[in-house]
């Protein structure tokens, strides 16, 4: 749907929509997720429903994983765009560790999505890879920025460790769900940042060689 052509109430609505969606897919799934359910929850008619997501519940998801990836990088900003630092790294694992628990999110919306869009839509499915593969990016940049001020050793690999990361993440949530405590988010992020340091003190002791 063209959004230009929408008032400012209808985009309101419209947002209204893909944010309860996205709460019931965190909730439910998306196969849990109905449209009945989305209606009841935003108070909207079907033809409302249908007006802003004429392609039904398949646009509308989309939409929600559009919606929440841009959520998610906002969340991390700005550190994830300037990790170049250790104080930067702390920034950012901070922010992003609030992002999720600060409101009661003990999953990721995006690692949720990221495990059933091949079963559903084949361009779902290419909506999260390229918002995990930009994730991933992101955080391999700031990896290299790392390297290239020779904070950690040279042989560090960029896109290993921002995978390592990003898995870290996702199971950290997972353990942290059952728990309703961040702990174990946090113990998996530091586990997974551990590289970096690793490679700090590698880099230390082969700059301190004669």
């Amino acid at each position: 749907m063209d959004e230009s052509k929408i008032t400012e109430r209808g985009r309101r609505t419209r947002q209204r929509i893909v944010e309860a969606t996205g709460e019931q897919i965190l909730a439910s799934g998306i196969g849990g997720t109905t449209l009945d359910q989305v209606r009841a929850a935003t108070l909207t008619s079907k033809s409302q429903l249908f007006h802003y997501f004429p392609g039904g519940k398949a646009e509308l998801v989309r939409e929600v994983a559009q919606w929440e990836g841009r959520q998610l990088f906002e969340a991390q900003e700005p550190y994830i765009r300037d990790l170049r630092s250790w104080e930067s790294w702390e920034q950012w694992r901070a922010a992003l560790i609030n992002y999720y628990i600060s409101r009661g999110r003990w999953a990721c919306p995006i690692g949720s999505l990221a495990t059933q869009a091949a079963m559903s839509d084949p361009e779902l499915e290419q909506i999260i890879a390229d918002g995990l593969r930009t994730w991933r990016e992101t955080l391999a940049d700031g990896v290299r920025r790392m390297r290239d001020a020779g904070l950690i050793a040279p042989a560090a690999d960029p896109l290993k460790v921002a995978t390592v990361i990003l898995a870290a993440i996702q199971g950290g949530l997972v353990l942290s769900q059952p728990e309703r405590s961040a702990w174990p988010l946090e113990a998996a992020l530091d586990s997974a940042l551990g590289p970096l340091h690793g490679a700090s003190l590698t880099n230390a002791v082969v700059n301190s060689m004669p």
